[in-house]
Protein backbone atom coordinates (compact mmCIF):
# COMPACT_ATOMS: atom_id res chain seq x y z
CA UNK A 1 0.00 0.00 0.00
CA UNK A 2 0.91 3.36 -0.60
CA UNK A 3 1.93 5.53 2.14
CA UNK A 4 1.92 9.38 2.54
CA UNK A 5 2.99 10.93 5.39
CA UNK A 6 0.67 13.54 6.91
CA UNK A 7 2.33 16.76 8.02
CA UNK A 8 1.51 17.13 11.86
CA UNK A 9 0.11 20.80 12.55
CA UNK A 10 0.51 21.64 15.94
CA UNK A 11 -1.14 24.87 17.63
CA UNK A 12 -2.36 26.32 21.30
CA UNK A 13 -5.90 26.87 20.40
CA UNK A 14 -6.63 23.55 19.12
CA UNK A 15 -9.41 21.72 20.82
CA UNK A 16 -8.38 19.23 23.25
CA UNK A 17 -9.74 16.20 24.86
CA UNK A 18 -10.45 15.00 28.26
CA UNK A 19 -7.02 13.00 27.69
CA UNK A 20 -5.02 16.05 26.49
CA UNK A 21 -4.89 15.08 23.10
CA UNK A 22 -5.83 17.13 19.71
CA UNK A 23 -8.20 15.98 17.16
CA UNK A 24 -4.83 15.45 14.91
CA UNK A 25 -3.56 12.93 17.07
CA UNK A 26 -6.24 10.86 15.84
CA UNK A 27 -5.00 11.16 12.41
CA UNK A 28 -3.13 8.66 10.71
CA UNK A 29 -1.64 8.62 7.23
CA UNK A 30 -2.87 10.47 3.74
CA UNK A 31 -5.85 9.13 2.09
CA UNK A 32 -4.76 7.64 -1.10
CA UNK A 33 -8.47 6.89 -1.77
CA UNK A 34 -10.28 7.84 -5.02
CA UNK A 35 -11.95 11.30 -4.29
CA UNK A 36 -15.48 11.12 -3.66
CA UNK A 37 -16.28 7.49 -2.84
CA UNK A 38 -17.09 8.21 0.44
CA UNK A 39 -14.68 6.24 2.37
CA UNK A 40 -12.58 9.18 3.54
CA UNK A 41 -16.20 10.71 5.31
CA UNK A 42 -16.28 7.37 7.41
CA UNK A 43 -12.44 7.79 8.24
CA UNK A 44 -13.54 11.31 9.40
CA UNK A 45 -16.68 10.00 11.17
CA UNK A 46 -14.28 7.46 13.16
CA UNK A 47 -11.69 9.80 13.76
CA UNK A 48 -14.33 12.69 15.00
CA UNK A 49 -16.21 10.00 17.35
CA UNK A 50 -12.68 7.99 19.11
CA UNK A 51 -11.87 11.61 19.87
CA UNK A 52 -15.17 12.61 21.59
CA UNK A 53 -14.86 9.65 23.32
CA UNK A 54 -11.49 10.07 24.77
CA UNK A 55 -10.54 6.34 23.43
CA UNK A 56 -6.08 6.57 23.54
CA UNK A 57 -5.01 5.77 20.18
CA UNK A 58 -2.68 3.38 21.92
CA UNK A 59 -5.71 1.23 23.45
CA UNK A 60 -7.54 0.67 20.42
CA UNK A 61 -7.14 -1.85 17.94
CA UNK A 62 -7.94 -1.72 13.91
CA UNK A 63 -8.36 -4.78 12.01
CA UNK A 64 -9.72 -4.92 8.40
CA UNK A 65 -10.08 -7.27 5.16
CA UNK A 66 -9.20 -6.75 1.70
CA UNK A 67 -10.36 -4.13 -0.74
CA UNK A 68 -10.22 -0.14 -0.38
CA UNK A 69 -12.06 -0.56 2.79
CA UNK A 70 -8.64 -2.35 3.78
CA UNK A 71 -6.84 0.66 3.62
CA UNK A 72 -9.11 2.64 5.93
CA UNK A 73 -7.23 2.16 8.87
CA UNK A 74 -3.81 3.07 7.92
CA UNK A 75 -5.89 6.88 7.81
CA UNK A 76 -6.72 7.13 11.37
CA UNK A 77 -5.34 6.88 15.03
CA UNK A 78 -1.51 6.09 13.59
CA UNK A 79 -0.28 5.31 17.86
CA UNK A 80 -2.62 2.06 17.51
CA UNK A 81 -2.21 -1.66 16.39
CA UNK A 82 -3.87 -2.47 12.92
CA UNK A 83 -3.65 -5.82 11.15
CA UNK A 84 -5.12 -6.01 7.15
CA UNK A 85 -6.78 -9.82 7.00
CA UNK A 86 -7.30 -11.87 4.37
CA UNK A 87 -10.58 -11.62 2.35
CA UNK A 88 -13.74 -11.65 4.24
CA UNK A 89 -11.58 -13.29 7.30
CA UNK A 90 -11.49 -9.63 9.47
CA UNK A 91 -13.92 -10.98 12.09
CA UNK A 92 -12.18 -14.11 12.71
CA UNK A 93 -8.83 -12.05 13.41
CA UNK A 94 -11.11 -9.58 15.30
CA UNK A 95 -11.95 -12.49 17.23
CA UNK A 96 -8.50 -13.89 18.42
CA UNK A 97 -7.52 -10.11 19.05
CA UNK A 98 -10.16 -9.23 21.41
CA UNK A 99 -9.85 -12.76 23.17
CA UNK A 100 -6.18 -12.21 23.64
CA UNK A 101 -6.91 -8.86 25.08
CA UNK A 102 -10.48 -7.70 25.74
CA UNK A 103 -9.23 -4.42 27.57
CA UNK A 104 -8.36 -3.22 23.61
CA UNK A 105 -11.28 -1.00 21.93
CA UNK A 106 -11.86 -3.01 18.52
CA UNK A 107 -12.78 -1.09 15.30
CA UNK A 108 -13.04 -3.72 11.85
CA UNK A 109 -13.59 -2.17 9.02
CA UNK A 110 -14.44 -4.18 6.01
CA UNK A 111 -16.08 -3.58 2.95
CA UNK A 112 -19.77 -4.47 1.23
CA UNK A 113 -17.69 -7.09 -0.94
CA UNK A 114 -15.81 -8.02 1.61
CA UNK A 115 -18.25 -8.51 4.27
CA UNK A 116 -21.28 -9.72 2.27
CA UNK A 117 -20.05 -11.72 -0.44
CA UNK A 118 -17.07 -13.97 0.92
CA UNK A 119 -17.02 -12.86 4.12
CA UNK A 120 -20.82 -13.19 5.21
CA UNK A 121 -20.46 -16.04 7.71
CA UNK A 122 -17.90 -14.72 9.07
CA UNK A 123 -19.69 -11.40 9.49
CA UNK A 124 -22.87 -13.36 10.86
CA UNK A 125 -21.02 -15.34 13.77
CA UNK A 126 -19.20 -12.39 14.98
CA UNK A 127 -22.50 -11.13 15.34
CA UNK A 128 -24.03 -14.62 17.04
CA UNK A 129 -20.73 -14.44 19.84
CA UNK A 130 -21.80 -10.75 20.55
CA UNK A 131 -18.65 -9.78 19.66
CA UNK A 132 -17.11 -6.43 21.49
CA UNK A 133 -15.91 -4.63 18.27
CA UNK A 134 -17.34 -1.34 16.41
CA UNK A 135 -17.87 -3.25 12.57
CA UNK A 136 -17.96 -1.10 10.21
CA UNK A 137 -19.34 -2.20 6.63
CA UNK A 138 -18.02 0.81 3.59
CA UNK A 139 -21.42 -0.27 1.82
CA UNK A 140 -20.93 1.53 -1.64
CA UNK A 141 -22.35 -1.16 -3.72
CA UNK A 142 -19.52 -1.80 -5.78
CA UNK A 143 -16.36 -3.66 -6.29
CA UNK A 144 -13.81 -0.51 -6.82
CA UNK A 145 -10.50 -2.30 -6.94
CA UNK A 146 -11.60 -4.41 -9.68
CA UNK A 147 -13.10 -1.60 -11.32
CA UNK A 148 -16.73 -1.25 -10.81
CA UNK A 149 -18.41 -4.76 -11.01
CA UNK A 150 -21.94 -4.52 -8.39
CA UNK A 151 -21.31 -6.10 -5.11
CA UNK A 152 -23.54 -8.54 -3.11
CA UNK A 153 -25.87 -4.95 -1.96
CA UNK A 154 -26.13 -3.03 -4.86
CA UNK A 155 -29.56 -1.83 -5.74
CA UNK A 156 -31.58 -3.38 -8.12
CA UNK A 157 -31.55 -1.45 -11.45
CA UNK A 158 -28.11 0.04 -10.69
CA UNK A 159 -26.25 0.88 -13.64
CA UNK A 160 -22.23 0.00 -14.16
CA UNK A 161 -19.96 1.89 -16.19
CA UNK A 162 -20.28 0.03 -19.26
CA UNK A 163 -24.03 -0.50 -19.06
CA UNK A 164 -24.76 -3.55 -17.81
CA UNK A 165 -27.61 -2.77 -15.03
CA UNK A 166 -27.85 -5.27 -11.87
CA UNK A 167 -30.75 -7.92 -11.95
CA UNK A 168 -30.13 -9.17 -8.51
CA UNK A 169 -31.81 -8.17 -5.24
CA UNK A 170 -29.35 -6.74 -3.08
CA UNK A 171 -28.28 -8.16 1.06
CA UNK A 172 -29.22 -5.85 3.25
CA UNK A 173 -26.32 -6.04 6.19
CA UNK A 174 -28.34 -4.10 8.64
CA UNK A 175 -31.96 -6.21 8.39
CA UNK A 176 -28.79 -9.11 8.81
CA UNK A 177 -27.22 -7.97 12.19
CA UNK A 178 -30.63 -6.97 13.58
CA UNK A 179 -32.05 -10.39 12.90
CA UNK A 180 -28.92 -11.72 14.42
CA UNK A 181 -28.94 -9.88 17.39
CA UNK A 182 -26.69 -7.45 16.75
CA UNK A 183 -26.88 -4.91 19.89
CA UNK A 184 -26.40 -1.99 18.04
CA UNK A 185 -26.99 -1.42 14.13
CA UNK A 186 -27.08 1.83 12.10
Amino acid sequence: MSYIKKPKIYGENFTKNELGMTFTDYEGAMSTLCAGCGHDSITGAIIQSVFDLNIPPHRMIKMSGIGCSSKTPAYFANQSHGFNSVHGRMPSVATGANAANRELFCIGVSGDGDTLSIGMGQFSHAIRRNLNMLYVIENNGVYGLTKGQFSASADVGSTAKKGASNKHIPIDPCQIAITLGATFVA
